[in-house]
């Protein structure tokens, strides 16, 4: 597929999803659909209508503001109250879609979105720590540091301290990375574990180190995003914080880029690609593609870096995107979800991740790849 072609699909894909979605009833949100649950603020949501939000960024087209303002403003009430979320969750994931109400609030001025930026912040002063400083990834988690929670939490709270709270609290932000280099990555590869148990008592923690046992390919690009996101709302004023970041960022690219396929896309256990059962994986290469092509952008990584973003995304989209019997755009190899602990028994081995269900369309996929598309366009 040529490349203009593959740019021409992704515009009609997301014209699709659009026009077959609203607040009640997301297409992408697969899990939500699944559920047989009515939809509630959540990430999944968050992450779609941060690239709906970059789409009207980058072509002005109105259909894309009114579609996230549409979407957001169902959920947000005058007060600036949100319909279904509970800060007492004290779940980082509810952080992430609070990212959008800086975008709406400065691009429609409805105040209504300023009390809700509010209303997601006061969470974070509630949300319980490790006593090394990090927030716990949820309440029901106790003692554990995931590397999703850093993109869930760090760009909003980055945002915040920036735009609205002097600077107050842009350290404790870095130093929440700062700790998890130190506990969480891997010194052989340079990758990152997916999960960290300050407690030790995790079944799936070392005893040794409290790390989980595997990397996870999409835990890795959210990390990688979630260095990129941050260090766009951080303040070159940090001047020691913002520059440390960025070296981060470029060892961790660094890090992922040797494990890299031929074909530009990732697995989903990245360094173990002769493993039986692996496979290329959509939302993890997407989400790298996203962070290197807009550290490329941003100044963060030097130019040469661009490539290897656009190899993964085109690789990506052309093993993956394509189009059903009734030409219907799809795009597939997205894994469903995956995390740590709870009844189920996750346990962060090679088994449990391989043996989740891979899925078409959701947006944990498809939102990263638009994001991607934004960046190139």
């Amino acid at each position: 597929m040529e490349k203009q072609q593959i740019m021409d699909n992704l515009r009609a894909y997301i014209d699709y999803l659009l026009e077959n979605s609203d607040a009640e009833h997301p297409m992408w949100n697969i899990e939500m659909v699944r559920s047989g649950k009515p939809n509630k603020w959540n990430y999944i949501d968050g992450c779609m209508i941060t690239s709906v939000l970059a789409l009207y960024r980058i072509t002005g087209d109105e259909k894309y503001l009114s579609f996230a303002d549409s979407f957001m403003g169902w959920f947000v009430n005058d007060d600036g109250s949100i319909k279904t979320y509970d800060a007492k969750e004290y779940n980082l994931d509810n952080v992430n879609p609070g990212k959008n109400l800086f975008a709406l609030y400065d691009l429609t001025h409805k105040e209504k979105y300023r009390r809700a930026i509010d209303t997601v912040r006061a969470q974070l002063d509630g949300q319980p720590r490790i006593n090394a400083g990090n927030f716990w990834h949820k309440d029901i988690y106790p003692n554990q540091v995931w590397l999703d929670g850093l993109y869930m939490a760090q760009p909003f709270y980055m945002e915040y301290e920036t735009r609205f709270n002097k600077m107050m609290h842009c350290d404790d932000s870095f130093k929440q990375f700062e700790n998890v280099r130190k506990f969480m990555r891997d010194e052989a590869t340079g990758l990152y574990f997916h999960g960290y148990d300050e407690s030790r008592k995790m079944y799936w923690a070392d005893k040794e180190t409290g790390r989980s046992p595997n990397f996870w390919l999409r835990a890795l690009g959210w990390f990688v995003i979630a260095l990129v996101d941050t260090l766009e709302a951080a303040d070159e004023q940090m001047y020691y914080e913002y520059r440390r970041l960025q070296s981060m960022l470029r060892e961790f690219i660094d890090a992922l880029l040797p494990w890299q396929h031929e074909s530009g896309m990732f697995y989903q256990l990245p360094a173990l690609p002769q493993q039986e059962g692996n496979y290329l994986e959509t939302s993890g290469t997407a989400i790298i593609a996203y962070g290197i092509l807009k550290a490329v952008r941003l100044g963060f990584l030097p130019q040469k870096y661009k490539s290897f973003g656009e190899k993964a995304f085109f690789g990506t989209a052309e093993k993956y995107l394509s189009f059903n019997d009734k030409n219907e755009p799809q795009l597939g190899g997205i894994c469903l979800v995956a995390g740590l602990g709870g009844a189920d028994k996750r346990d962060g081995s090679i088994k449990y991740y391989l043996s989740e269900p891979i899925v078409k369309n959701e947006a944990k996929g498809v939102a990263p790849m638009l994001l991607a598309y934004t960046e190139l366009i």
